[in-house]
């Protein structure tokens, strides 16, 4: 009997998850791929777009480039999933049957219940979102002058928050736009949780890069022109990016599995609380023990080799194996500058300049070339 093994998501870990499986699986089974895009975003690298929309050329990868012949691919939004009947509902109404299913549909923007939030800012979660700050940076810094700069402010200092303002602060530098840019963060210091060291190496290049950084003052309203906090004064703006958080696709607002802010509770073996339905990435929470899996590319890119594995097990009656998370190191970009921090196997713990800037490029192009080929990444290179 044909097995059917649907995957829903091309992110990082739909995309290294569809490779794992053409691997395990045989020829009785019968895969299929659903995304709304007909390409891979390497969305860590997303970022770019805000400065250079012509690097999207570079970082999105058809699907077709990533997937064998014999897989399917539907281009289409999921947006439910039946684990009673065991089907994915599609936003043009067609239905797809499964005996298993693995959900890698990524993240949405949190806004925490923050009034105005959602109606006044802009998100980074897919190529469409990158274009579009694009776009209002540069309108905003036409209409600006040097006597009354555009003012770009960017809400939440994590990795994300980071990176966006240091685009926009090379947008400004390379075209010699008048635009004074903010990054805010309610917790006392950016990149918070994280080791004090790379804390100050990332404010210090923020700083070079003339970003102003407000801390310690959480954001309790947004409106139409200007973010209000708790204690400080307002601040207008003619761009608001919000970085914030995330939490889980509405598509699985009515699945009948257990869930934390719409991320999927899943086992060390991506099995949910349904044992026929499998999640990874940002759509899923993994136990690892104390703490759960982060949602990053990283821990994605890791978790997609053992689910591919686990899917065929599964279909097999075979155990399955536990995955354990491998922290290797952290490397953010601030404009073409970079910090890279706690990296596996590099005796210094935070380091910058051409050797943080290159494994940056490398992480990238590594990827790239895992999931086609290195000729494919070594054209991105410059664009990494």
């Amino acid at each position: 009997m044909t097995a059917k093994v649907v995957v829903l998501g091309a992110g990082y870990a739909g995309a290294g998850a569809i490779n794992q499986l053409e691997e395990e699986l045989d020829s009785t089974t019968e895969l299929t791929w659903v995304s709304d895009t007909d390409y891979h975003l390497v969305l860590h690298e997303s970022h770019r777009c805000i400065r250079d929309p012509s690097v999207q050329e570079n970082i999105t990868i058809p699907v077709e480039e990533i997937k064998s012949p014999s897989t399917r691919f539907i281009q289409s939004e999921v947006v439910d999933l039946h684990v009673d009947d065991q089907t994915v509902e599609l936003a043009d109404g067609d239905t797809i049957d499964y005996d298993y299913v693995l959900v890698t549909l990524g993240s949405q923007t949190a806004y925490y219940g923050i009034d105005g939030m959602r109606e006044n800012s802009l998100t980074l979660k897919s190529l469409d979102d990158a274009l579009e700050i694009h776009q209002a940076v540069k309108t905003a810094a036409k209409d600006a002058t040097r006597n009354d700069p555009a003012k770009v402010v960017v809400g939440g200092a994590g990795l994300s928050g980071i990176q966006s303002a240091g685009e926009i602060a090379k947008f400004r530098d390379e075209h010699r736009a008048p635009i004074d840019i903010y990054l805010v963060e309610a917790l006392d210091e950016i990149f918070p949780g994280n080791d004090p060291e790379v804390q100050g190496a990332l404010r210090k290049r923020l700083q070079e890069a003339d970003i102003e950084i407000m801390t310690d003052d959480p954001i309790v309203e947004a409106t139409e022109d200007a973010i209000h906090f708790d204690e400080g004064d307002p601040l207008s703006y003619d761009v608001f990016l919000w970085t914030g958080g995330i939490t889980g696709r509405d598509a699985l607002d009515g699945a009948d599995l257990e869930k934390e802010h719409n991320r999927v509770n899943a086992d060390a073996t991506f099995q949910t609380s349904d044992d026929r339905v499998f999640a990874i990435g940002d759509s899923a929470i993994i136990e690892q023990n104390d703490n759960p899996a982060p949602p990053t590319a990283q821990a994605a890119w890791q978790a997609a080799e053992v689910a591919g594995k686990n899917v065929a097990r599964a279909i097999e009656n075979r155990p399955m194996k536990r995955w354990t998370h491998k922290d290797k190191g952290t490397v953010i970009s601030i404009g073409d500058k970079a910090v890279a921090h706690d990296v596996m196997g590099v005796p210094i713990n935070t380091f910058g300049s051409f050797p943080a800037e290159n494994l940056k490029k490398l992480i990238a192009a590594r990827w790239i070339a895992d999931i086609t080929s290195w000729k494919r990444a070594m054209t991105a290179w410059s664009d990494l």
